[in-house]
C-alpha cells in the first residue's frame, strides 16, 4: 500500500480518532423542496418550501449554500454568496426548476464544478460561474413551462447571459492546516471584455436548532475586532473567522421572515434575509449595528479588470488552533495541493493516459463533494404534521413514511446528487460505497453499514428506500456491495475486516427474510411488487396495485433475489473457515438461489418468466382468474437475470465439506 501524507491522515482519523473528517463539504446544494422541509398537508414538497422562500425561511433539518462546508453535525456553516449589483436577490444558493416546472422534471440551472478533493478534505477546490448580467430566474421558469417532454431543456447558457464571456469564474479553495484549522482562498476571475464589480460575501452562520420547541441554547456570532468574528456554540465550542483586509461585517440572525412569508409578526428583529435586504433592498435597519447574531457575511466589494483575478483570504479555526495570515498560509495551500497530487498519483495506474488519470481524479472529487449532512427524525416530522404514528394513522390523511417513526438520521451520507437528489437512496448508497472503498475504506464501510443500523433499518427488516417513500423498494444490492468492499480492502489495501462482513451478513439476514415474506407472497420464488427497475425502467409504476387486479411477477425483481442469494452465499463461504455456523448458512443460501433460478426457468403452461421462442426473460402478469400473460417488452428487465452469478474462492470452498456434500446432493 502506498503511503502519502493523505494516507497518513486517513490512518490517523480511523485508527487514532484524529478529527480530520469533522469538517467537509457537508452542506446540501438544495435543502428547499425536500420532503424533510415539507410542512404541507398534502405532501407537495416542491411547493411547500420553494427557492423563493429559501432566502427568508429558516430550514428545519439542514442547510445549503454555494461551495459550502460545515462540521459533521452541521452546527456551524460556511458558504459563499455573491451579488453583481444587477440580480434581484443575492446569489446564496443554486437555482433550478422544480419537478412540476421542468419539461423533464427537476433540473438545476447553474454551472458549478467539484474540481478537487482529498478523502479527508484536507484540500478541496470548487468553481462557480456567475454571470455579469442579472440572473434570468423568470425566463428560465417561463420558457421551461412552455416546453413539452419532447423538447430540449432550456438551459442557462441558452438565455444569452454568458455571451461574450461576460461572467466571473469564482474558485473556492479549502486547505486544512490542522483538523480544526481551515484556510479559505476565493479567486474571482473576470472572463469578460470590460471591468466589472461584484460583492463577494463569505458567510458564516449557525444552523437553526433553537426555534423548534426544544431546549437548545442559542449560539452566538460576534465581532471581537475588525475583520474578526468569534463563534460560540454549546456543543461545538469556540471558533474564529479571520477575514483578510477587514471588510465590513454584516450581522443578522438565521430566523424566518414571518412577515414576508406568511404575513405574521416577526419573532426577531434581524432575519435570515437581512443581508439581502441590506445590500439589495437598501434597508439599513436589516442588519445588527451591535455586530452580533447567528449569521454574518463579510462584504468584499471588488473591482476586477478584464482577464484579471482578485484573491480573498479567510481562516476559520477552532479557538485552540487560532492562526492568522502569516507566511504559512501560502505554504499550507501549496503543500495540501501537492499532497493531493501525490495521493491521486499513488492510487491511479501508471498505464492510464493523462486524460484518463484526470477523469479518475474528477470522478472521485465529485463523489467526495457529494457528502452531505442528513438529519431527519421521522417521529418528530410526523408530530409536526399532527400525527402520532403509534395511535394508528388516519386513513383519510395520506402522509408519507407514517410506518417509519423509528428512523432518525443524523449522519454524513453520500448523496446521488446534492441538488437534484439531495437525499439518500438505498441502492445508490451501496454503489457509492463500493466506489469509495478505493480511496477511503473506513468511510466506505461506514456508509454501507449505515442503513443496516437500528436507526434506519425497519424492525421488520426493510431498508428505507428514499425519503419520498421509505416503503418503496430498491434492488437488494447491499450484500453485493459488502462483499465487494471486503474484497477490495483485502486485495488492494492489504487488510481484511471480517467483523464488517459479519455485521453486514447478520443484518442482511433480516432484510432477506423481509423480502421472502413480503415480496414472494405465494412462496413460489417469483418476486412481485415494488419499484425494482433501473430508474423507472418499468413501463408503469410497479409499486402501485395493478388496475387489472392480480399480480406482476418480475423478471428483474426475481433476478435481483437470485443475485442476493448468491452474494449471501459468497459471504457465508468467506466467513465459514473461522465459524462453522456460516457453512450451514452457505448451504441455506445455495438452496435459495437454486430454487429461484429453477422457478425463473419454468417453461410451458406454468407462466414462467423465460420465453424459449424469444430467448428472453419477460415480466408475467398473473390475472385474478389464474391466467397469465407475458409482457413482451425488450428492456434491461429481461437482461438482469444474467447478472445473477457469483464466483467463490476455490481454496475456501474446498475446506467446507458440509457445503460440498450439499452441492453433490
Amino acid at each position: 500500500m502506498p503511503t502519502t501524507a493523505e494516507h497518513e491522515r486517513l490512518n490517523e482519523a480511523s485508527a487514532q480518532g484524529v478529527k480530520w473528517r469533522t469538517w467537509g463539504p457537508y452542506l446540501s446544494e438544495r435543502q428547499w423542496g425536500t420532503v424533510r422541509e415539507d410542512t404541507s398537508a398534502d405532501g407537495s414538497a416542491w411547493t411547500s418550501f420553494s427557492h423563493d422562500q429559501a432566502r427568508s425561511r429558516a430550514y428545519r433539518w439542514g442547510e445549503d449554500g454555494l461551495a459550502g462546508i460545515s462540521d459533521d453535525k452541521q452546527q456551524l456553516c460556511f458558504a459563499l454568496a455573491l451579488w453583481n449589483g444587477r440580480d434581484a436577490i443575492l446569489k446564496e444558493r443554486l437555482f433550478g426548476v422544480t419537478n412540476g416546472e421542468g419539461n423533464h422534471g427537476e433540473d438545476v440551472k447553474e454551472y458549478y464544478f467539484y474540481l478537487d478533493s482529498t478523502p479527508t478534505h484536507s484540500w478541496m477546490r470548487y468553481l462557480y460561474k456567475y454571470p455579469h448580467a442579472a440572473y434570468p430566474y423568470n425566463d428560465l421558469v417561463r420558457t421551461n413551462a412552455h416546453r413539452s417532454a419532447h423538447d430540449p431543456e432550456y438551459e442557462l447558457i441558452d438565455t444569452g447571459v454568458f455571451d461574450s464571456n461576460r461572467y466571473f469564474d469564482v474558485f473556492v479553495n479549502y486547505a486544512k492546516a490542522a483538523p480544526g484549522d481551515l484556510l479559505i482562498e476565493i479567486e474571482v476571475w473576470n472572463r469578460g471584455p470590460e471591468p466589472e464589480s461584484v460583492h463577494v460575501l463569505p458567510t458564516l452562520w449557525f444552523r437553526n436548532t433553537w426555534s423548534w420547541g426544544t431546549p437548545e441554547p442559542r449560539p452566538r456570532l460576534r465581532q471581537v475586532a475588525p475583520g474578526l468574528v468569534e463563534a460560540t456554540h454549546a456543543k461545538l465550542g469556540k471558533y474564529r473567522l479571520v477575514c483578510q483586509g477587514t471588510p465590513p461585517l454584516l450581522f443578522t440572525d438565521n430566523e424566518s421572515n414571518c412577515q414576508r412569508l406568511w404575513g405574521l409578526p416577526n419573532r426577531s428583529q434581524y432575519l435570515k434575509d437581512g443581508i439581502d435586504a441590506f445590500l439589495v433592498g437598501g434597508d439599513l435597519n436589516a442588519i445588527n449595528p451591535e455586530q452580533f447574531g447567528t449569521k454574518i457575511a463579510a462584504d468584499y466589494f471588488v473591482h476586477v479588470s478584464p482577464g484579471a483575478c482578485v484573491r480573498l483570504r479567510l481562516r476559520l479555526s477552532a479557538a485552540d488552533e487560532q492562526q492568522s495570515f502569516s507566511t504559512d498560509f501560502d505554504e499550507v495551500l501549496a503543500q495540501r495541493r501537492r499532497e493531493a497530487d501525490e495521493f491521486y498519483a499513488s492510487i491511479t495506474p501508471d498505464t492510464l493516459s493523462d486524460d484518463r488519470k484526470s477523469m479518475v481524479r474528477q470522478a472521485f472529487s465529485g463523489l467526495l463533494w457529494s457528502k452531505q449532512y442528513y438529519a431527519f427524525d421521522v417521529a418528530t416530522w410526523l408530530a409536526d404534521h399532527g400525527i402520532n404514528p403509534y395511535d394508528g394513522a388516519d386513513p383519510q390523511r395520506q402522509v408519507r413514511n407514517v410506518d417509519w417513526p423509528h428512523l432518525v438520521g443524523d449522519d454524513i451520507i453520500l448523496m446521488p446528487d446534492k441538488w437534484e437528489y439531495p437525499w439518500y437512496a438505498a441502492w445508490d448508497l451501496a454503489f457509492h460505497a463500493a466506489v469509495m472503498v478505493v480511496i477511503d475504506p473506513e468511510f466506505a464501510k461506514q456508509q454501507l453499514k449505515l442503513l443496516l443500523r437500528h436507526e434506519y433499518l425497519h424492525p421488520n427488516g426493510a431498508l428505507p428506500a428514499y425519503e419520498w417513500s421509505f416503503d418503496d423498494v430498491n434492488p437488494p444490492v447491499h450484500a453485493w456491495a459488502a462483499y465487494f468492499i471486503y474484497n477490495v480492502e483485502r486485495v488492494v489495501h492489504g487488510r481484511s475486516d471480517p467483523y464488517f462482513l459479519r455485521y453486514a451478513f447478520e443484518k442482511l439476514l433480516l432484510n432477506f427474510t423481509w423480502w421472502l415474506n413480503r415480496k414472494d407472497p405465494n412462496g413460489s420464488n417469483i418476486f412481485q411488487g415494488g419499484f425494482l427497475g433501473l430508474d423507472n425502467i418499468g413501463i408503469f409504476d410497479r409499486s402501485q396495485p395493478l388496475p387489472t387486479g392480480g399480480s406482476l411477477e418480475q423478471a428483474d425483481g426475481t433476478a435481483w433475489m437470485a443475485f442476493y442469494s448468491q452474494m449471501m452465499l459468497a459471504i457465508a463461504i468467506e466467513l465459514a473457515p473461522d465459524e462453522p455456523l456460516y457453512e450451514e448458512m452457505a448451504a441455506k443460501f445455495l438452496e435459495h438461489g437454486l430454487r429461484i433460478v429453477t422457478a425463473m426457468g419454468r417453461i410451458g403452461g406454468t407462466g414462467g418468466l423465460w420465453d424459449e421462442e424469444d430467448g428472453f426473460f419477460y415480466d408475467v402478469l398473473r390475472l385474478p382468474d389464474g391466467s397469465t400473460m407475458r409482457l413482451k417488452v425488450r428492456s434491461l428487465v429481461g437482461l438482469l437475470p444474467i447478472c445473477a452469478a457469483v464466483v467463490a474462492r476455490r481454496e475456501l470452498v474446498r475446506g467446507l465439506p458440509t457445503l460440498l456434500e450439499h452441492v453433490a446432493w
